[in-house]
């Protein structure tokens, strides 16, 4: 029973994930292209703590692709797997770690995220210049991964894992 919580639980945060992507992809936060609230990267973050490591990353990729499809634009598709790699590499080594709270694993995650993008930016169009965009990209990254830290953390708080997946049934 505890594997179909598990799995239902990851199928509802892929669905929040795929709501709020689609949200976001409506809302013009900044004049400057990749700038977004990454409100989704907070259920990432949820998935991270409650589900574990190789969880969270059949959901970056889940999300990822079906995002991508879902607003038309497959060229989305690399550049959102090659960030979401690099941030959740990062969130993973992070989370576990003495002293680090959601909202720290959630700023690293911003900043990563956006470092991985604009690397596969750099190789696909053969541009170095593109690395002093991430001066630009690294603090909003930071700004916005604070903003998602808070709400995964304010999500954990309020909805134990304990709740969703250990509760004994009565069958």
């Amino acid at each position: 029973m505890i594997k179909t919580r598990r799995l239902a639980l990851a199928a509802v945060l892929i669905s929040i994930m795929l709501v709020l992507g689609y949200l976001e992809s409506m809302l013009p936060v900044s004049p400057v292209p990749g700038i977004k609230l990454g409100l989704a990267n907070s259920a990432l973050i949820v998935s991270l703590y409650w589900l574990g490591i190789p969880v969270s990353f059949q959901i970056m990729l889940i999300k990822n692709v079906l995002l991508g499809l879902l607003l038309g634009n497959p060229m989305l598709i690399p550049y959102s797997i090659a960030g979401g790699i690099l941030s959740l590499t990062v969130m993973s080594i992070l989370y576990k770690r003495r002293g680090v709270s959601p909202i720290g694993v959630s700023i690293a995650g911003g900043v990563t995220h956006n470092i991985g993008q604009v690397l596969l930016a750099m190789i696909i169009l053969s541009t170095p210049s593109l690395v002093f965009y991430l001066g630009l990209l690294m603090p909003a990254g930071a700004a916005m991964g604070f903003i998602t830290g808070m709400i995964a953390k304010t999500l954990m708080r309020h909805f134990p894992p304990s709740r969703y997946l250990n509760r004994p049934t009565n069958q």
